[in-house]
């Protein structure tokens, strides 16, 4: 343990073997949930292409691996159909929309030294199946962490997340698993994850969310700055319950770029932040509940306790530097808020989190 409390996960002892996997057509679905193992192998290295065109992602994915059309499921599928079907994403509605809506509602965020621990907001916590409506008060919203993080200078990260379905109690506002890169002081954000929340996504199916800071001000989730490039998946999409699929952020070409499973989604350009953030200072790998009580009943991951081998688990973490992976990570943990606790460390690259709250 460090001196500021967190457990530190040696550089050392990397597991190399590989995850249990089920392939249908040319696409994995992997699954951790019974794996022996806790990791991936490590990739081998491989430098991407430049190309001097901020819209145009890089040619490999941050791991090296040729990009690949995502499969969906029919649109307005559940989670758990998507899964059946063997699909990676499924269109939240049937509108046939090619780009993500602007969705205003809490969203927490912790750094280095401090996290977001409570906010107001005017957006009411809905009960299913109505969204939120804003109101003329505020609202006090409370933030719980499960948190993994890493403070080096990457030009990103990336990680496989298990996709559950917590329960997400009524009045409270989320329940969520995702990958932040931030500048060294905290203060410029880029997100990828998935996110069980009524509000934004109108069910209680786990969808994909990216969001943004831009000194350490709020934004929206999924549209908010966003560049969409993929006509595959689109933020707010329905993700697969049960699955670990691969997260990752990428800086390339006057952009953060971010991907999903087998292919890049779109990306948030320098411009937003004045071109004064291009290089990420701390890599973070965390879960997070918004609730609007001190003592929610809001599970967290899979909602089984992260000593348990059914808690949902973040493995096979990477940083991206230079256009080659690092999988010499050393990870400080923590639980924040009290009411769930610091992830357990599996190996250097994986770690268990998650849990079903004060109740």
């Amino acid at each position: 343990m460090n001196e500021d409390g967190h457990v530190s996960m040696s550089r050392r002892g990397l597991l190399a073997a590989g995850l249990t996997a089920a392939v249908i057509g040319s696409v994995g679905v992997v699954s951790i949930f019974n794996a022996n193992a806790e990791d991936e192998p490590a990739p081998t290295p491989a430098a991407v292409t430049e190309v001097d065109d901020t819209s145009t992602p890089p040619t490999k994915l941050p791991w090296g691996a040729e990009p690949q059309r995502l499969t969906r499921a029919r649109a307005g599928a559940s989670s758990e159909q998507v899964a059946d079907v063997g699909a990676d994403a499924a269109p939240r509605d049937s509108s046939g929309a090619t780009v993500p809506r602007p969705e205003w509602a809490p969203k927490g965020t912790n750094w280095r030294s401090g996290a977001i621990r409570t906010d107001t907001t005017s957006v009411e916590p809905p009960t299913p199946p109505l969204a939120g409506a804003a109101l003329a008060d505020e609202n006090t919203v409370n933030f719980f962490y499960a948190a993994a993080s890493q403070s080096e200078s990457a030009d990103g990260a990336y990680a496989n997340l298990v996709i559950g379905k917590p329960y997400l109690d009524d009045g409270d506002y989320h329940t969520l698993a995702e990958i932040s890169v931030q500048s060294a002081d905290g203060q410029q954000i880029v997100e990828v994850g998935w996110n069980v929340d009524r509000t934004v996504n109108g069910d209680s199916d786990p969808h994909l969310f990216v969001y943004h800071w831009v000194d350490r001000k709020e934004s929206c989730y999924n549209a908010c700055g966003w560049q969409q490039y993929s006509s595959t998946i689109k933020p707010g999409d329905t993700l697969p319950v049960g699955s670990s699929k691969r997260f990752g952020i990428m800086h390339y070409n006057d952009a953060w770029w971010v991907v999903y499973d087998t292919e890049w989604i779109g990306y948030f350009p320098d411009d937003l932040w004045d071109g004064k953030y291009t290089r990420s200072g701390l890599q973070q790998f965390f879960g997070e509940v918004a609730a609007s009580t001190t003592k929610p009943c809001t599970d967290m991951g899979t909602g089984a306790p992260a000593t348990s081998t059914d808690a949902a688990r973040v493995g096979s973490i990477a940083e991206i530097d230079g256009g080659y992976v690092d999988t010499q990570v050393n990870l400080s943990i923590r639980g924040i808020g009290g009411v769930y606790p610091s992830p357990v460390p599996l190996s250097t690259r994986t770690f268990r989190y998650g849990g079903g709250g004060a109740c």
